[in-house]
């Protein structure tokens, strides 16, 4: 009888676990391969909260996230972390996941010890080394090493081989994010008080649409962030929306946000949700402002608009599609899309309609097969 082949899946930040947890369940549940989960912790309270309500119980924790470490620190840590583990765990195939400081570690102590690298959510290019940093940096060098490319869709297919990837290692199976909001939405579904704790704003902005807001990444600290800010605040002068905008931890968007924002009636800054309330936001939400990567994906799932505060998108087939629209962080234009969405009926259904590009729930069933294979 042939031995299952070990998987060890690794990941560090609450994006990796939404996205690896349903490939993980999958895992778990088929008895060609033995399971193993490392998680670095490079966010631990954000992580934890996925880890519960996903029902994974990591096998290793490195517990490697500090206040204000710098990337260099952290890579450093991560990469022997990392390395002891795969060496305790000698595992067939270790999978990683988009596009983090613990992604492209993973796949560099897998890659040094000769162990093949299935990344999943492999291609996504912007095409600019500074947008996003350091993610586009960490995409690419793991697209160096990996084994296998679990690539979300034909256009990150494609980029993969412009890059002279072998063909043959290329798979597209779609998004795991979509598989993970399938799964989340029937929770809730049976469950409604995973997502009950948004009830008292549900209520106390009835009768107004809901603009969702999320904004954290590293090269809109600074000035991105204050005219971020200083359009949501003009947004808020209207008084058919309200603003529902979970605050990052990081001190680089929270100060800014607590100094520009705090106070607005119609503004509920709130901590970071947990993922079932997240994925209620998205619900009620009638569009989002984000500089998120999964948020592209995640929201015209729901029928949602995405207006994208960043000046490029590694994600180019929901601009593409429709379903997304780059408009930087200039707080004008910022202003001036929102409202077009807001105020001309024709314009926010060509968006909400739009075909998703980004899946159909059944990636981790593509992405098990051919681990198996």
């Amino acid at each position: 009888m042939t031995s299952p082949r070990k998987i060890l899946s690794v990941f560090g930040t609450r994006p990796e676990a939404i996205k690896l947890f349903p490939l993980v369940h999958a895992l778990e549940a088929d008895s060609r391969f033995e399971s193993r989960v490392c998680v670095s912790a490079q966010h631990r309270g954000m992580l934890d909260q996925v880890l519960s309500i996903a029902g994974v119980e990591p096998h290793h924790d490195l517990d490697l996230m500090e206040p204000d470490q710098s990337l260099d620190a952290l890579t450093a840590r991560l990469l022997t972390g990392l390395g002891q583990v795969i060496d305790s765990e000698q595992p067939d195939v270790v999978v990683v996941q988009g596009d983090t400081a613990t992604a492209m570690a993973g796949a560099l102590a897998a890659y040094y010890r000769k162990v093949p690298v299935a990344h999943v959510e492999a291609g996504l290019r912007s095409g600019d080394i500074h947008h996003p940093w350091p993610e586009e940096v960490n995409r690419k060098i793991i697209g160096t090493m990996a084994a296998l490319h679990f690539a979300p869709t034909d256009t990150a297919a494609a980029a993969l081989r412009r890059e002279n990837i072998d063909p043959a290692a290329i798979h597209v199976t779609g998004n795991t994010v979509i598989d993970a909001l399938h799964w989340i939405t029937g929770q809730i579904g049976r469950q409604p008080e995973l997502a009950a704790d948004l009830a008292p704003l549900e209520g106390r902005f009835a009768g107004r649409r809901i603009i969702g807001v999320t904004t954290h990444r590293r090269e809109n600290f600074g000035q991105g962030m204050e005219s971020i800010a200083d359009a949501v605040r003009t947004l808020a002068e209207r008084p058919d929306v309200a603003v529902v905008f979970p605050v990052h931890l990081n001190p680089n968007v929270r100060a800014v946000m607590n100094d520009r924002l705090a106070g607005l009636d119609n503004v509920a800054l709130i901590e970071p949700l947990d993922y079932p309330h997240f994925a209620r936001l998205l619900d009620i939400a009638h569009l989002m402002l984000t500089d998120s990567g999964g948020v592209q994906e995640e929201a015209p799932a729901l029928g949602k608009p995405v207006l994208v505060m960043r000046e490029t998108t590694e994600r180019p087939e929901g601009v593409e599609a429709g379903t997304a629209r780059l408009v930087g962080t200039d707080s004008a234009r910022i202003v001036a899309e929102t409202a077009c969405l807001l105020d001309d009926a024709a314009a926010y259904d060509r968006m909400a309609r739009a075909h998703n590009p980004f899946g159909d729930g059944r990636a981790s069933g593509r992405i098990l097969e051919l681990l198996a294979a």
